[in-house]
């Protein structure tokens, strides 16, 4: 049996080279085998993000009965945590491990809060409901129960998230950090894809105790997914040990985060940078929550056609995380590779709302697809830029501020998405926009304007970062697409 599995290892090794994306990103130190290994810890970050925000969601209001503004509540808990990943970085850059190790505490403490959430939430979910015997228990406690386990899977996944890319980075040597960034989000795009089938297959005969086996069978594999990736990554520092047995102060680490986020904070155009994170992130976040009932109540769509539109925006985000790595891997700037998924959305959005306009479901689709293929090209460069920029020793401080803004950004944009569809839907409907904008379309068109208006915001901060860079005049920058820069 061992020789069998060792012969599949190696023919999938000498296939992934010639057809398997981000394959380039291996090199003799780092291997595609030990490369695919480290993100697995990304497919249990997706797997927890397509309970909360998707199975979990539905489950709670159709079958369990639970109001739609309680559900509401219960899913942005997990972003509170969000703004904590900059500290989760700094700690993890500077953590003095007995061990010698500094990112595989974090990943390890982060998996187990992970695992106790989702160990806890199924009983607390179905004791919020109150029905059968959880009647006899108090609303409160369900409600105090599933709101602790939701923001512990929430400080996990972020935990585990921050100090996973921190140790990607690590490992990885500087030219081919592009293309690693692109494998670690085209794996947690490939779990939240294969975790939003298999959660619908497993729960498409819903009874409770069913719920309970999902959940806690997620909250095992996040442990098992997690342990297989940690196994042998992170070199241990044996002189960092001695020096943290013997009890000494290690001198060259920051005293304090303050310290080093000020330091950080005080580099050229690191705020400007989190500004367009901002600003992006919310400008291709706020029609999450809208796609699918936008293609079912103006086009018509069916719940089977709708859910390709999904398919569709995260086909465009892989097709857009493959075309940035390849781009920036051959020395390509990564704040124009931002600017180029901004440039993108802004047709891309006006598609969708034509689409609707015409009653064309195929330009819907197409506008759809190309909004995921923009916000690919404008994550990856995002992030790369922040991976470049990093001071040395704190990539985890960096990484942390990126996914705190991000992260942040992405559920505010998801809240105020529904929240202005909703209220503008409501304006509209009483007639106080006129007769011709009395339908169903108005609040959805009002929130796709918001978006194209903050993706201009988006550029013109692009703009006048890139103008006050000094970029070498020597080197040769390869074309980027859709005409950016």
């Amino acid at each position: 049996m061992k020789s069998r599995t060792r012969r599949l290892v190696d023919r999938w090794a000498r296939l992934g080279p010639r057809f398997l994306p981000f394959a380039d990103a291996a090199t003799p130190d780092l291997p595609l085998s030990r490369l695919l290994r480290l993100s697995l810890f990304q497919v249990s970050v997706g797997m927890a993000l397509v309970l909360l925000v998707g199975t979990l969601n539905r489950v709670m209001i159709v079958e369990l009965g639970v109001p739609a503004s309680l559900v509401a509540v219960m899913v942005s808990l997990p972003v509170l945590y969000a703004p904590l990943r900059a500290l989760i970085g700094f700690r993890s850059d500077n953590h003095r491990s007995a061990l010698g190790w500094r990112r595989v505490p974090f990943i390890w403490m982060g998996s187990m809060v992970q695992f106790g959430g989702l160990a806890i939430m199924p009983f607390a979910l179905l004791v919020l409901s109150g029905g059968g015997e959880a009647a006899q228990w108090p609303a409160w406690i369900g409600q105090l129960g599933a709101g602790f386990a939701f923001l512990l899977v929430g400080a996990g996944l972020h935990t585990v998230q921050t100090a996973g890319l921190a140790l990607a980075t690590d490992l990885a040597p500087r030219e081919t950090q592009p293309r690693v960034v692109g494998l670690m989000y085209v794996m947690l795009l490939a779990g939240t894809v294969a975790s939003a089938f298999l959660f619908g297959a497993f729960l498409r005969e819903f009874t409770p105790g069913r719920l309970v086996q999902v959940i806690q069978a997620a909250a095992v594999a996040t442990l098992v997914l997690n342990s297989v990736a940690l196994w042998k990554q992170e070199p241990r520092h044996s002189r960092r040990a001695a020096r943290v047995g013997a009890g000494a102060v290690v001198a060259d680490m920051p005293s304090t985060f303050t310290e080093a986020w000020r330091e950080f904070a005080a580099g050229p155009g690191v705020r400007a940078r989190l500004l367009v994170i901002a600003l992006g992130t919310l400008a291709f976040g706020m029609q999450d929550v809208l796609l699918e009932p936008y293609g079912g109540q103006v086009l018509g769509m069916g719940v089977g056609a709708t859910t390709w539109l999904t398919a569709a925006l995260a086909g465009g985000g892989l097709i857009g995380f493959s075309l940035a790595s390849a781009v920036l891997s051959r020395g390509a700037d990564p704040l124009r590779m931002a600017a180029a998924g901004a440039v993108v959305g802004v047709p891309a959005f006006l598609a969708v709302l034509a689409g609707g306009a015409a009653q064309s479901v195929a330009l819907f689709a197409a506008g759809v697809f190309a909004i995921g293929f923009g916000g690919g090209l404008f994550g990856h460069g995002t992030l790369t830029a922040t991976m470049n920029s990093a001071p040395v020793d704190q990539a985890g401080l960096a990484l942390g501020a990126w996914g705190a803004v991000q992260a942040t950004a992405a559920g505010v944009g998801v809240a105020a998405g529904g929240v202005l569809r909703d209220v503008v839907a409501a304006v509209a409907a009483r007639g106080w926009l006129g007769t011709s904008l009395a339908g169903p379309s108005t609040g959805y068109a009002f929130v796709y304007l918001v978006e194209i208006v903050l993706l201009l915001a988006t550029l013109t901060v692009l703009a006048r970062l890139l103008g006050q860079r000094i970029l070498p005049s020597t080197r040769a920058t390869p074309s980027l697409p859709m005409g950016a820069g």
